[in-house]
């Protein structure tokens, strides 16, 4: 008995399983992006600053950015919406790259529903278990779009784009959820102060920068949006602390350097060599 070859360049029939990814994917997503834009403001719902007494307001601790930095969430739900339609089309059933990471930018999204539900609910150390989770399934997904070359412009721009922007600014956001949690537990100085603390915080997002464009270096769409990301989250803490309630000079000067090496690293990146 005899199978018959697949010619050249012909693309191989989906199987039942990417099907399923599909449309799971596709309903999923909507959902848990619609649940997190409610649960962070949108459609009447409780902006995440007014929860939990405050803890994660813009003037709770001197690593919070201010409340202008959250509307880069619209241009990662709307990134993501466009993923999700992507995805689902049937010339992309086989994608490999899309079968690498599909189901893992779903359990991002719903991590990030997950973590503003536990603001919601007032549970702030929780709330950090939650982000660090959601900061490394980010990292999985990254990892698996740097092993593999983009299939096209439109996936560079839709997977690759819209996960650079949203692990960069998760990335700030779990160093600022973490100061939160310790302001909210009463955790003291811990030997530097405020604004030591705040400080070394700060250098620890610019170093991380650096090393997220260093792994990414060659994936254009990743890298810049990462580092656009983290850049964006930086500098408006910068501007809070120059100006507000909580203004804080060093912090805020921290801010500016560390923004600066965010993006500087991030256009080195993309204007490396392409990865085979």
């Amino acid at each position: 008995m005899t199978t018959a070859a697949v010619p050249a360049g012909a693309v191989p029939a989906p199987v039942p399983s990417d099907r399923v990814r599909q449309v799971v994917v596709l309903v999923g997503s909507l959902v848990a992006a619609g649940a997190a834009a409610y649960g962070a403001g949108a459609f009447g719902g409780t902006a995440v600053e007014q929860t939990a007494g405050g803890a994660l307001s813009s003037t709770a601790t001197p690593v919070a950015p201010d409340n202008p930095a959250f509307r880069i969430w619209s241009v990662i739900y709307l990134g993501l919406f466009a993923f999700a339609v992507y995805q689902v089309l049937p010339r992309h059933a086989t994608s490999q790259r899309l079968r690498a990471t599909a189901w893992w930018v779903l359990a991002s999204m719903v991590l990030n529903a997950a973590w503003i539900g536990v603001v919601q609910a007032g549970w702030i150390p929780l709330s950090v278990v939650v982000i660090a989770a959601l900061l490394a399934v980010n990292a999985v997904v990254v990892v698996r779009l740097v092993r593999r070359r983009p299939e096209s412009t439109a996936q560079a721009v839709v997977l690759d784009g819209t996960m650079g922007l949203y692990t960069g600014w998760v990335s700030v956001a779990t160093l600022a959820n973490v100061a939160a949690a310790l302001a909210d537990a009463r955790a003291g100085d811990l030997g530097l102060g405020a604004t030591g603390w705040s400080v070394v915080l700060v250098v620890l997002a610019a170093a991380l920068s650096v090393a997220w464009a260093a792994f990414a270096s060659g994936r254009r769409a990743l890298a810049l949006g990462i580092g656009l990301a983290v850049a964006w989250g930086l500098a408006w803490i910068a501007v809070a602390r120059f100006q507000g309630e909580l203004v804080d000079t060093a912090v805020a000067w921290a801010a500016v350097g560390a923004s600066a090496v965010a993006l500087v690293a991030a256009v080195v990146a993309a204007t490396r060599p392409a990865r085979a």
